[in-house]
């Protein structure tokens, strides 16, 4: 993959990173962290866009921050502030499990979780084809 520098990926976080499992933290999507990882060494700003707050949202950031995942913003880009004041994150790309076209995993009893390795062939296709 080339260098991503300059691009924005807003990722969400239950069924995204973890295991849907909301207050708590879920088991981890397979995949999830070794990506993100990959990306991040790539130089991709990595975003961390949830509808967690308060007590869970720190939660969330930890459980990255241990697992090496620094985050360039949280719910927010923060170099769109130079030309829109929208609170919508930009993002060149956006990762979540509801997002209609993410590829799933699907085990029966559980909530749907994002299929990491079928992201990762697209990203990196979209990414080459652009440059």
């Amino acid at each position: 993959m080339k260098k991503l520098n300059d691009i924005s990926i807003c990722v969400n976080f239950d069924g995204t990173i973890v295991e849907y499992d909301y207050p708590r933290i879920g088991e981890p999507v397979p995949g999830a962290i070794e990506s993100l990882k990959r990306l991040q060494d790539y130089g991709a700003n990595i975003i961390l866009f949830t509808m967690r707050s308060g007590t869970q949202l720190l939660q969330s950031i930890n459980y990255l921050k241990v697992n090496g995942i620094n985050l360039y913003g949280i719910n927010i880009n923060p170099s769109q502030t130079e030309w829109t004041q929208s609170p919508k994150a930009y993002g060149d790309y956006h990762i979540d499990d509801s997002s209609l076209g993410t590829p799933l995993i699907y085990k029966k009893g559980k909530r749907p979780y994002v299929n990491w390795k079928e992201v990762m062939i697209e990203l990196e296709t979209r990414i080459n084809k652009e440059s």
